[in-house]
């Protein structure tokens, strides 16, 4: 079915990387990219693999410097598999692949509701007869240590011997992104290789700091008509290869699988990778059974998670939905790994772990909330590092990195290259300590989609007082202004990093940082005091918190500084004094400004010195909170904040974003289709394309956006319908979007599987299936209605009135 189904046709090889990316396969422990099996990585090719949360660090030296990075590692390329024809009493040709032969027909196949990868071409042979080949890979999503590969070749008016080799291949290197081609990129070592008869070969490695043992088992067998007329098991020093050759005759065909096991020394529950994936891969089942369920394990995932709109945009949400699931499934809440920003596809931002979390838990909380547990695990094991790294700058608390990886220590490089000038820059970005108002939200979120007491009250609840401590210590009190200021950091926005002229980087009083700092002291202090009073004395005891330091929390949550000008929010203090961009002359000049900063920087010139934002900043606070929380933040604070002021402020904005990052579209047209309705659709429509279209200019084959991804079903599930779980009510706010005014999906609220949630013509459904759970409180703006199990309710929802004009200066 097309809307089920993605579909590439020839063979385009500036095209190749990004098809490999969108054609990763994958199961939430590790995933493959789509590359040709026949093929190893060069300018055109990189096919990989990559375990979640394998991470490896090296030293480098680039122009005098001395530069540490931890990246994900590209693991032994199980893939390999390629085919060579000989004639009767003729020689060997060279093996079959793009730069080789004319490949006809050369087709891919992307099917989303099975999980798998189907690739058909035919080889014309000098006008001696056809050669077609089918073939079919799947990464298994019920077993999450197994691969499989089938690849089907049938003779025409041809007959001969083809020979096969299937190999695993352990001459790899980190080589993805180019621009990190001056790095230390060799992260394997130690390769070995063996075999096990009749049919299996294995390679081990490890990685060279972090010392993860990897191996890898490949089972290949051969159906024809007669038996191989050879079958040779040959360990190389950095190949396991496995040939055979086997007759072949007109119209006849050979059926070749490839069955392969995958195991880490992080793996548990094993006591060796190595004999762990000999034994697996041995007695895996063969080919259609592995397909068979492989195809369950997704159909149980679909059943659970599939998001259900109209037309193309729906085609790409499902797209983006199996991205995510590919990355974070069931499989990966067994495992100590965080939201890596770029899944698990590709290279760039060297499988980091961001704040990207802030848009994946929305949709994963609401149907797989033990996955979300499992991500917010990963945080809260790695708080002691945290609070050290507060403690290593003189504050209290936990000052979570910017960027994460395998140990919880601050993974952001001191220096980063600009493309456009070639230069090595200084990187602040790890003053980005907003991400700890990140990892508090979706702690909180998390527990009131779930319920999940427990949690809120033990991990949960020592995350947000350690990064409410944080917040309380770095905010100083100012006696000119009466308030408290936070000083010396970056906002989301990203391009500005501090003053023009500045010693020191960083900037004072960024808005989104200190409302979301204020929010996070107002929940911890909610929460403090709904807490039974046994655990909240022994966590006030454990964390050697008094009296006297909450009062100071509740002081600095009411009165921290929120700068405005010219009855704007200013994006931090001294934005209005910055200069104003000509963004004609810019667009004009460059063909894409998406990345303003890189092209000042290249003019001599610093993004620091203008009104121009990288991504939402100001604005990312109407994603994360409904008009009526916002406001309330806002009163909290001592501010009066309307819907005039909050149009005028996204008005602001908008003019002045290039959207260098792929969440900067998403983030406007969430908060367009409620601020301005009429322009949503353009950003919403960007968004949904960003990684399908590759709107970043190749980014998307060195990873796909997985939190732009997981962002646009939150889009559709929380920013259309207005869905919000809190106050233990489901609260529903639907806002039309003409081109997604129909929409259906099902969330998992409070021990409900499958509450539905419909939006057509006017009308909003909610259905509830039949249990012996408790009824569903559900709020809309002028109307609650209690839905008891096995019921459906449907309400009329008209529109609301047009958008009123707005202020564009």
């Amino acid at each position: 079915m097309p809307e089920w189904t993605w579909e590439w046709t020839g063979y385009d090889p500036a095209a190749e990387r990004l098809r490999e990316s969108l054609c990763t396969l994958g199961n939430g422990y590790f995933a493959t990219r789509g590359a040709l099996p026949e093929c190893r990585a060069g300018l055109v090719h990189y096919p990989a693999t990559y375990v979640a949360g394998c991470y490896n660090r090296l030293e480098s030296t680039v122009t005098g410097r001395r530069v540490v990075n931890e990246d994900l590692v590209n693991l032994p390329n199980w893939l390999l598999l390629r085919l060579r024809l000989r004639h009767a009493q003729g020689a060997w040709g060279p093996w079959i692949s793009p730069s080789t032969h004319a490949l006809l027909d050369h087709r891919h196949t992307l099917d989303l509701r099975r999980g798998t990868l189907a690739r058909s071409f035919r080889h014309r042979m000098d006008g001696r007869g056809e050669l077609s080949v089918e073939q079919i890979r799947l990464v298994h999503m019920g077993d999450p240590h197994l691969a499989a590969l089938r690849t089907v070749i049938t003779a025409e008016d041809w007959s001969g011997e083809v020979e096969i080799e299937s190999s695993i291949d352990g001459e790899v290197i980190n080589g993805n992104v180019h621009r990190y081609r001056a790095l230390n990129r060799h992260h394997v070592t130690h390769v070995r290789t063996g075999a096990h008869e009749p049919h299996t070969v294995c390679l081990t490695c490890r990685t060279n700091t972090s010392d993860i043992s990897i191996a890898l088992a490949a089972r290949t067998t051969v159906t024809a008509d007669g038996a191989p007329a050879s079958s040779v098991l040959r360990p190389a020093r950095q190949r396991a290869v496995h040939r055979l050759v086997v007759a072949f005759s007109p119209g006849r065909t050979i059926t070749v699988d490839k069955t392969v096991a995958l195991h880490t020394s992080r793996d548990t529950a094993i006591s060796d990778p190595l004999g762990e994936a000999v034994d697996r891969v041995t007695t895996a089942p063969d080919f259609p059974a592995l397909l068979d369920s492989h195809g369950a394990a997704w159909e149980r995932l679909w059943r659970r998670a599939d998001i259900r709109v109209r037309g193309e945009a729906g085609r790409i949400l499902r797209f983006h939905l199996f991205h995510v699931l590919q990355t974070l499934s069931p499989n990966t809440a067994d495992l100590d790994v965080g939201v890596p920003a770029r899944g698990l596809h590709g290279e760039a931002y060297r499988g980091h772990v961001f704040w990207d979390e802030l848009f994946v838990l929305p949709y994963l909380n609401l149907h797989f909330p033990e996955v979300s547990r499992s991500l917010l695990d990963y945080r809260c094991r790695r708080l002691p590092r945290a609070c050290g790294a507060a403690t290593a700058k003189g504050r209290s608390g936990a000052m979570y990195p910017w960027q994460s990886g395998s140990d919880g220590r601050e993974e952001s490089q001191e220096w980063h290259l600009n493309p456009a000038s070639g230069r090595w820059l200084p990187d602040h970005s790890r003053l980005q300590h907003h991400v700890g108002s990140a990892i508090a939200y979706n702690v909180w979120q998390y527990c009131e989609a779930t319920g999940d007491t427990e949690y809120l009250h033990t991990r949960g609840a020592e995350m947000l007082l350690q990064i409410s401590r944080f917040w309380a210590d770095l905010a100083a009190f100012d006696p000119e202004t009466g308030r408290y200021r936070i000083r010396g950091v970056v906002g989301p926005d990203e391009y500005h990093d501090g003053y023009p002229g500045a010693a020191l980087p960083g900037l004072d009083d960024n808005a989104y940082t200190n409302v979301t700092a204020a929010w996070v002291l107002t929940r911890t202090l909610q929460l403090l005091r709904g807490m039974p009073a046994w655990r909240r004395e022994e966590l006030l005891d454990r964390l050697r918190l008094d009296v006297g330091e909450l009062q100071e929390w509740e002081e600095v949550s009411r009165r921290l500084r929120v700068p405005f000008h010219r009855g704007v929010i200013s994006q931090f203090e001294g934005y209005d004094d910055l200069v104003e961009l000509d963004w004609d002359a810019y667009r004009a000049r460059y063909s894409t400004i998406r990345r303003l900063d890189r092209i000042l920087e290249a003019e001599g010139d610093t993004a620091n010195r203008y009104k121009a934002s990288k991504q939402a900043d100001v604005l990312m606070l109407g994603y994360l909170f409904s008009p009526a929380e916002l406001g309330a933040l806002f009163r909290r604070l001592g501010y009066d904040m309307d819907d005039d002021i909050w149009r005028g402020t996204v008005d602001y904005y908008l003019q002045r974003t290039s959207h260098g990052s792929t969440l900067s579209e998403l983030v406007h047209g969430f908060v367009l289709a409620r601020a301005r309705r009429a322009d949503a659709w353009q950003y919403v429509h960007e968004a949904l394309e960003s990684d399908v279209a590759d709107i970043q200019g190749g980014t998307t084959g060195e990873g796909i956006h997985l939190g732009a991804m997981a962002g646009t079903l939150d889009l559709v599930q929380r920013g259309l319908s207005g869905l919000e779980t809190r106050e233990d009510a489901l609260w529903l706010d639907p806002v039309p979007l003409p081109a997604l005014s129909e929409y259906g999906f099902t969330v998992h609220y409070r021990g409900h599987w499958g509450v539905g949630i419909r939006r057509r013509s006017g009308q909003l459904e909610i259905s509830v299936p039949d249990s012996e759970e408790s009824p569903i409180r559900v709020m809309l703006v002028d109307r609650a209605v209690t839905i008891a199990p096995g019921e459906t309710c449907s309400l009329v929802v008209p529109d609301p009135l047009p958008d009123r004009p707005t202020d564009q200066t």
